[in-house]
This record gives structure tokens, sequence and C-alpha cells, in this order.
């Protein structure tokens, strides 16, 4: 049956999508850094306080003008405010979901955790330099990586000196792990 016949689901029973289509087991924890969090929540304050009633606004005043069928104010004022709808029910339960971890804490060790900026050797030589962060927060383009993400579980309680193995399609990678860094306690996360 075509979907517009059914009512669609934010997510399965087995997994939660997330916004970078990657997926979070059922059931686990949500971990992101302080200013991850702060950054989820003023969103979602955002939607709620501001978006959210200045579309009903909208939408309100453009049923007021009669026939709704061709109304293109009140047409897109209901689609837009089911994706507000949607996007508020997903930031919601990933803030209930949370398990904001300070990095700084381990200012200072070469252990890799959540948070650490990471430098390795690849086998061919190349140096990378990857940021550990929360699934909400990392963005590839500025080297920071989710902590579920392959090369964050090979890095992942390694430390400074170790070579660990990476599964990729092409087989096993070894990384020499070069660099464990933290912020310091009240320092911003990424340099």
């Amino acid at each position: 049956m075509s979907q517009a016949f059914v009512r669609e689901q934010d997510h399965d029973e087995d997994y939660e999508v997330l916004s970078a289509g990657q997926h979070m087991p059922a059931g686990s924890k949500n971990y992101m850094t302080p200013q991850g969090y702060a950054r989820l929540r003023a969103e979602l304050m955002h939607l709620i306080d501001e978006e959210r009633p200045r579309v009903v606004e909208t939408v309100a005043w453009a049923a007021s003008n009669g026939d709704r069928s061709e109304n293109g104010d009140y047409l897109y004022g209901k689609k837009r405010l089911r994706e507000i709808d949607r996007r508020i029910r997903f930031l919601t339960q990933r803030l209930e979901r949370a398990e904001v971890v300070d990095p700084s804490v381990h200012h200072g060790k070469d252990q890799v955790f959540f948070g650490a900026t990471v430098t390795y050797a690849r086998a061919n030589g190349s140096e990378v330099t990857v940021t550990i962060l929360g699934i909400d927060e990392a963005n590839s383009s500025l080297g920071q990586i989710s902590w579920i993400s392959p090369v964050a579980q090979a890095l992942l309680k390694a430390r400074e000196g170790d070579e660990v193995r990476l599964h990729t399609p092409a087989g096993v990678e070894i990384l020499e792990i070069l660099q464990v860094r933290y912020p310091a306690p009240g320092a911003p996360l990424v340099d």
C-alpha cells in the first residue's frame, strides 16, 4: 500500500533513525557534550516558544479567509506545523535520553574516551585528526565523528602509541594513535 494512504512512523521498534542517517540501537544512551545539549535545547525552545506560535497564528488567519482547499497559506502552514511538531517530538526524545558527558574531566589523559580529539596515522602515512562527539552534534566536514561510528569504536579506550584495527569494506586497516587531547575545564570543546 502506498505511504500516501498509511500513517508514517517516526521510527521503527528496533532503531531510532538519526538526522545523519545513522541508527542508534533502541535503549542505548545518547551521549552528548554540554554544548551539544545546550544547542538541542535551544532549538527545542525556539520551536516551542517562537516558531510554532507564529505558524499557528498564520494558519488561524488563513483558515478564517474561507475555502481552505485552495488556500496556500493554510495548506503550507498546516504542513509546516506538522514538520515543527515532528521535530519537537524528535528533540524531546533525544534530550530525554541524553547522557551529558563533560570531556574536560579527562584533560591531560592519553586514553581515548568520548569528547577526545585524536590524531592518528593511517597505513598510507597520512595523519587524520577527529573529535569524537555525540550523534546529534558530530559534523564530519569539521573533523567531528559520532561515538558510534566505526572509526570512533576502533579508537575508544586505546591510548597514545597504541595501534588499533579498523574494519572497512576494503579490509582491516591499522591506525596508530599519535595524540589524544581533551579541552581544559571551562574551555571550548573544539580548537
